[in-house]
């Protein structure tokens, strides 16, 4: 047996009304001066001034930076920096879901050692501390409230850079369900989809140890048994805690274990067309799950009955059959189970074609290899494989 390390150094808050100890966990972080990092949409919906309210009551300042588009680019770190050296702020609060998450820690880098987030790429690469953070998720899906990545899209090479270190994981996490009962069902949906593959993936990944699977095991049981019924009713809080919370382990999982094929080749899909981030993986997910079915020792029978209503038992499973269920669960929940029909949900690309999205399959393996992910997929992957699988991705009658 391998050996393995593992800590959970965050302090993390988890149930109804627990937002409103904001301002005390600032307190505990010794924080003066609050930045917060939010999306334009919080801030129409008056979440943003929620926050500041709380903070400002307890005596702390807060200025704020909203300007955050999905997929986040290295211009938006920039300018979030520097709005946050001319604030003053001494502590960063991210409030939303993985996107203004992502630009806070790469805010909480740049800020305190300078230069690029493009100079930090790659794993291990960030000096030391951050910035103090307070991460509030307001989507069940990325989970970056407790990993240690940060992911920004750098336009001038249509690619979506990693930065990955320990020390990227904020010191705070508030998780209260009341904030995604408000989130339209399709994003509930997607970012739903991304918590269930955070889970999956590290699960079966090669650098797998039995804390991250006990970790992934939960997360599957807590999404599997909820991602449907929230989907369908945002309000049923006890479905959305579960979300949150299954959210919650799944990040711990893969900020461990690391993750695999389908999130190697979905940054490329979301680089090259804009297609969300959970839309993306979940259209890869079934073809990567067959490809990856002759590796199975066991596992794919957990996952099935994670999310199928109709359970198994290893008499009458076969791996392939969690195929279909994936596909089931997509078809359910209103996700597509392929790249074309996921990049027909971006504005101005209705009418794909699939022969429009083959002619990218060359750059896309190219990039998609250049991530760590491939190299704990359970099964090995040339860059032949990888063109294979989006092919057959992309292929809507395959």
């Amino acid at each position: 047996m391998r050996q393995y390390t593992f800590s959970i150094p965050q302090k993390i808050m988890v149930g109804c009304g627990v937002f409103s100890k904001l301002s005390e966990a600032a307190k505990e972080l010794g924080g003066k001066h609050a930045f917060l990092i939010s999306g334009p949409s919080l801030y129409r919906h008056g979440v943003v001034d929620r926050a500041i309210t709380n903070l400002e009551e307890a005596g702390i300042k807060a200025d704020y930076f909203t300007d955050i588009e999905e997929n986040p680019s290295v211009e938006t770190v920039d300018k979030a920096t520097k709005a946050y050296r001319e604030s003053g702020a001494d502590f960063i609060v991210a409030l939303g879901g993985g996107s203004p998450m992502d630009v806070a820690k790469a805010v909480a880098v740049v800020a305190k050692y300078g230069g690029s987030i493009t100079e930090y790429e790659g794993a291990h690469k960030v000096p030391g501390k951050i910035i103090p953070m307070i991460a509030i998720p307001t989507t069940a899906g990325t989970g970056s409230e407790v990993t240690a990545f940060s992911v920004i899209t750098d336009h001038e090479r249509n690619y979506k850079l990693t930065v990955f270190s320990y020390d990227l994981l904020p010191d705070y996490a508030i998780l209260d369900p009341e904030l995604i009962t408000t989130v339209p069902a399709f994003v509930a949906a997607a970012c739903g989809m991304d918590a269930f593959i955070h889970a999956e993936e590290a699960y079966v990944s090669l650098a797998a140890t039995p804390f991250s699977e006990a970790m992934s095991e939960k997360a599957m049981e807590l999404i599997g048994s909820s991602i449907r019924r929230y989907v369908a009713n945002r309000n049923d809080i006890e479905a959305a805690e579960n979300m949150l919370t299954g959210s919650l382990f799944a990040g711990i999982a893969f900020s461990y274990a690391r993750l695999g094929n389908v999130h190697a080749m979905s940054h490329p899909v979301s680089a090259y067309f804009n297609v969300a981030h959970g839309v993306a993986n979940a259209s890869l997910l079934p073809e990567i799950v067959r490809y990856n079915a002759l590796t199975d020792c066991g596992k794919y029978l957990k996952i099935y009955n994670a999310i199928s209503p109709i359970k198994k038992t290893s008499d009458n499973f076969t791996p392939l059959m969690l195929v279909d269920a994936i596909r089931e669960l997509l078809a359910d929940i209103g996700i597509p189970e392929n790249v074309t029909e996921a990049v027909r949900t971006v504005k101005g690309r209705e009418n794909t074609t699939e022969e429009e999205l083959m002619k990218f399959i060359e750059p896309m393996a190219e990039d998609a290899c250049k991530s760590g992910n491939i190299a704990v997929n359970p099964r090995s992957s040339s860059i032949e494989d990888i063109k294979e699988l989006y092919k057959r991705a992309i292929a809507l009658n395959m």
